[in-house]
């Protein structure tokens, strides 16, 4: 009759249980499609604006941390029922791994022989002894120097390669931990953020994505320039940049042109290129010439102002297009109450067929923007780093390399010495079979000799 286990054996059978690992992962799996499908950290406006649902609606979902998951009670609980899992599996099995490796088996009797499917036998001529050297000799040479063994009249030979490749799926169990550490570091103390900051001026503190209070940086960041282009024909960006400068005590540490892909990391935060926008209305500057008496000056003003004329008329100025149609720059401009035009800083001589009592060219516009950048905190991306790289050499070493294990016997019998022999791989199996084949003819050459 079998022994009821008690409530600690239960307890560790469940969090050793392979079928744990799997209901977690999926889990995991699912709750950050969620995470992906639905933003996160966004203001309630926007939720409720962009996903159609009601104020109760956002609640009862903000209630369940679903717009801020991945700090979430649930998933971060989540996260360590699969760290539990994982070190009690690697804890359950580890020590049976350290014994196969420590203290291998190094006579190997008749039973141990009939489990191996790859096995052979030679009966030679000579001594024990100088069997026993060819064997070494052969060994040494075709795989690993053996261990020796006398016991009863016999000789045993123990040889092994890669005995180190079973640990490789720890170190793979190991880098999953590190990576959730890294992961939890992150999430604990790092955050992401925006800021934006207007040509020539600096900011010293960044805002967190859920719109909280300001989070001070402990320098400040100033943007001198920022530039965009434009591809040809057309008002879509190519590209854009800004010019940043760290600064200390009102002393320039550190200048960088940034760009999208190519950040600036300053101790310990990462500043992105995200975005742009226009900052405040551009200035623009026209040359009009008065077609009656000749007169020509030059007028500046903002966007939607009303710019005095000789003769005792008004321009406004109503819009500006970096590239108009593949003729360049150019200017929406109307005269009084008349009818809406434009005008080209190119072509200065286009406005001259309009007729009329003015001839009008665009000479610049000039309009501030705001650079948009993303900040970003992770004290934890070392430690995830390190995970990476353990989980790639755990991989290889688990998927890549085998515990290779050979045993020979070798004994007196009544027509000469008898030579008995074989070896098992703990993986890759059939790679294992085709290099014993060619060992086998190793054997037989080098003892029939």
């Amino acid at each position: 009759m079998s022994k009821e286990k008690s409530f600690n054996d239960q307890l560790w059978d469940f969090f050793c249980s392979l079928k744990l690992a799997i209901i977690t992962l999926i889990l995991l799996a699912t709750t950050s499609i969620i995470g992906t499908v639905i933003e996160q950290n966004k203001s309630p406006q926007e939720y409720m604006q962009n996903y159609g649902m009601s104020e109760s609606t956002y609640k009862a979902l903000d209630a369940l941390q679903i717009f801020d998951m991945y700090h979430s009670y649930w998933f971060l609980s989540l996260m360590g029922l699969f760290a539990v899992n994982l070190i009690c599996c690697s804890i359950k099995r580890l020590p049976r791994i350290i014994k196969i490796v420590r203290e291998p088996i190094l006579v190997a009797d008749d039973g141990l022989f009939r489990t191996f499917s790859n096995k052979g036998e030679v009966v030679t001529e000579g001594t024990l002894e100088s069997v026993r050297d060819k064997v070494v000799a052969l060994l040494g040479k075709k795989f690993a120097s053996p261990v020796v063994t006398e016991e009863d009249g016999k000789i045993y030979l123990f040889s092994q390669k890669g005995a180190l490749s079973r640990f490789g799926v720890y170190v793979t169990h190991s880098s999953i931990l590190i990576i959730f550490l890294g992961a939890m570091i992150g999430n604990i103390w790092g955050y992401k953020a925006y800021i934006n900051i207007v040509e020539g001026q600096s900011i010293s503190e960044v805002w967190p994505r859920a719109g909280k209070e300001p989070i001070p940086i402990g320098f400040e960041l100033r943007c001198d320039n920022f530039d965009v282009s434009y591809y040809e024909g057309g008002s879509r960006p190519k590209d854009f940049i800004s010019d940043l400068v760290v600064l200390e005590n009102g002393k320039e540490i550190l200048k960088k042109t940034i760009e999208v892909n190519d950040p600036l990391t300053y101790k310990g935060l990462t500043f992105y290129q995200s975005s742009y926008g226009p900052a405040g209305d551009p200035v623009y500057q026209f040359r009009v010439k008065h077609r009656e008496t000749g007169e020509t000056v030059t007028v500046r003003g903002q966007q939607g102002k009303r710019l005095n004329l000789p003769g005792g008329a008004a321009l406004t100025p109503l819009g500006y297009a970096e590239s108009y149609q593949s003729f360049g720059p150019a200017a929406q401009i109307k005269i009084g109450t008349g009818s809406p035009f434009i005008v080209f800083k190119n072509y200065p001589q286009f406005d001259e067929k309009r007729g009329g009592a003015y001839s009008i060219g665009l000479v610049d516009v000039q309009q501030s923007y705001y650079t948009g950048l993303q900040v970003a905190k992770d004290p934890g991306v070392w430690v995830v780093w390190l995970g990476c790289l353990l989980i790639v050499l755990g991989s290889c070493s688990a998927f890549f390399f085998s515990h290779r294990r050979i045993w020979v016997s070798i004994q007196q019998l009544d027509k000469g010495i008898g030579v008995k022999y074989g070896g098992n791989a703990h993986r890759n199996q059939p790679a294992f079979a085709l290099y014993f084949d060619e060992l086998k003819k190793d054997f037989d050459d080098t003892l029939s000799s």
